[in-house]
């Protein structure tokens, strides 16, 4: 196995042998289960509220893991000062980067996919409840395959936020990073108004520098189709391609950044 799989795989061990973690998935699984009850005070409309707060669990338990984690595999590398046993290997800098961030997206990867094994049998469990009449009056089969589309864009999102965090914790404390990567994701929510603030403010100024931002913050709002997906409107793959492709490119970005900043950095 290379080095860059080592560091990936030791990443992933240190991850999942946080308490937190558990914590974090735990309870985003037993939101999904009382969905099931909540989804019943609605008659008719149960499957779009267990769909909608199941992937809205994904989402936020997944931005904690990505960030509470994330923050801390480079930072603590450098804290516990075991960074220092790693760069006395045969180990690049980079590698030890790209190296966590591949084992955070291997963690991320088992939780989405256990949080989603979670949903799946919550609809399943009310799905058999249905009859045929019921069955063909919904707008979305209960195990709608679709639904995994938002899964992995939910999950490149998550990718996203992870390389901001990492990208961050390459050269600020804890705190800072986590502040600063819940400020960026706030921002990639709103970030498309930026676009259009030439209509609202005529600073020539002001114009230039909400462009500015537009094109460095990270765009997230086209990661989030749970709308689309529990309502049954589709989702073309082409619209996945270039979504996805959109957040590997901005991922890649960040990556090498933060290489080449802790690549840099003076840990005397």
């Amino acid at each position: 196995m290379s080095t860059l799989g080592w560091i990936a795989i030791n990443g992933f061990r240190e991850s999942v042998r946080d308490k937190v973690l558990y914590s974090i998935v735990a309870f985003a699984v037993l939101l999904i289960g009382a969905s099931y009850l909540l989804g019943q005070l609605t008659a008719g409309q149960d499957l779009k509220i267990m769909k909608d707060l199941g992937l809205s669990s994904i989402s936020i338990f997944g931005l904690f893991i990505a960030v509470f984690i994330g923050i801390g595999l480079v930072s603590k590398e450098v804290e516990r000062r075991s960074i220092y046993g790693l760069l006395a290997k045969p180990v690049r800098r980079h590698e030890i980067v790209l190296g966590k961030f591949a084992g955070l997206v291997l963690t991320l990867a088992v939780n989405v996919a256990v949080m989603t094994l979670a949903l799946y049998a919550v609809l399943a469990y009310v799905g058999a409840a249905d009859d045929e009449l019921v069955r063909k009056a919904r707008e979305a089969p209960a195990l709608d395959p679709a639904l995994i589309k938002a899964v992995v864009l939910i999950l490149v999102q998550l990718m996203i936020v992870t390389a901001i965090a990492l990208f961050f914790s390459t050269f600020s404390t804890p705190i800072v990073s986590a502040g600063l990567t819940f400020g960026l994701y706030v921002a990639g929510y709103f970030s498309q108004d930026l676009r259009n603030l030439d209509q609202v403010v005529g600073s020539k100024a002001a114009q230039n520098l909400a462009r500015g931002l537009y094109y460095v913050l990270p765009n997230l709002a086209p990661f989030d189709v749970a709308s689309q997906v529990v309502h049954g409107l589709p989702v073309t793959w082409q619209y996945m391609s270039l979504t996805i492709t959109y957040g590997l490119v901005y991922i890649a970005i960040l990556l090498v950044v933060g290489a080449t900043i802790f690549s840099r950095r003076d840990f005397k």
